[in-house]
């Protein structure tokens, strides 16, 4: 306290110009119209200021729930568009099963870890057998298509043997006259932005930047994206050859996905199982 004390006497001067320079500020302000709506002008700018920085800190804490939210909504969305698309045009209800229940169902889910430098590469989500995850339900990206397989699966984590792996194939047609081959990754190229389609009947004409989408023959729904040509691959003397193509995914920057879940993906499994143990 003494301290305090001497503190204050040595530099009382300061103490009272702080003092005395407030005290006119203050009436100064109070007293002439012009400088009181300067001030109080002023005062709102920073106040606005202040809570405007505060939202924006607000909304980037909250990014992470807004974005889980999106991708829910986009879920949703995704499913009913896929019924659409599935409408028998020839009638005029549509009917999507005995219980008014779509085919196809999205599952949003993000992703918690990616690799894209391996030769076998997975992917890791926050999703699993508490959300109905099985292994073998495709996964997409939630614009630019498909991701890969679901592999191994815990109460609440899914492992995704990612499309960047040499045992994922995926049967995918050019968009332009439904030519038929099997997507695979690194045939002498571990590009994770590019991909090889195999067994492309030789006499279709194709060009640069057709586009690739599924084509309904695996797991995936028709139509789903993949990538464009980028090369044509054309040889002589074979009738299947290898094309080239860029995908549409970039796996190195991946969120978010979603995992397709397919209401007769089972009893097909079942059903073909049969003809398999018959041959």
């Amino acid at each position: 306290m003494r301290n305090l004390w001497i503190f204050i006497s040595r530099y009382n001067a300061f103490f009272f110009f702080i003092i005395f320079f407030t005290a006119g500020i203050i009436l100064t302000v109070r007293n002439n119209i012009y400088q009181r709506s300067v001030t109080f002008n002023s005062t709102n700018q920073v106040v606005g200021d202040v809570y405007k920085n505060l939202n924006v800190l607000k909304k980037y804490i909250n990014l992470g729930a807004v974005n889980d939210s999106l991708a829910a909504e986009n879920a949703k969305l995704k499913t009913e568009i896929l019924s659409i698309k599935n409408i028998d045009t020839t009638k005029e209800t549509v009917v999507k099963d005995s219980a008014g229940i779509p085919q196809y169902t999205y599952l949003p889910a993000r992703v918690i870890k990616n690799s894209i430098t391996n030769r076998n590469n997975f992917i890791t989500i926050n999703k699993g057998k508490a959300d109905g995850l099985s292994a073998g339900m495709p996964v997409i990206s939630p614009i630019k298509g498909v991701v890969g397989y679901i592999q191994d699966v815990s109460e609440h984590l899914a492992t995704i043997r990612s499309l960047l792996h040499k045992e994922t194939y995926i049967s995918v047609s050019i968009k332009k006259n439904n030519a038929v081959g099997s997507l695979i990754w690194g045939e002498g190229n571990f590009d994770y932005r590019k991909a090889q389609i195999k067994d492309i009947p030789n006499h279709f004409k194709l060009s640069l930047k057709d586009t690739v989408i599924t084509s309904g023959f695996s797991s995936f729904p028709q139509g789903v994206l993949v990538g464009t040509v980028s090369n044509t691959g054309i040889s002589a003397g074979e009738n299947f050859k290898t094309i080239e193509i860029n995908l549409f995914n970039d796996f190195s920057t991946l969120q978010y996905v979603y995992v397709i879940k397919d209401k007769y993906a089972q009893e097909q499994k079942e059903l073909e199982a049969k003809l398999t143990n018959e041959q």
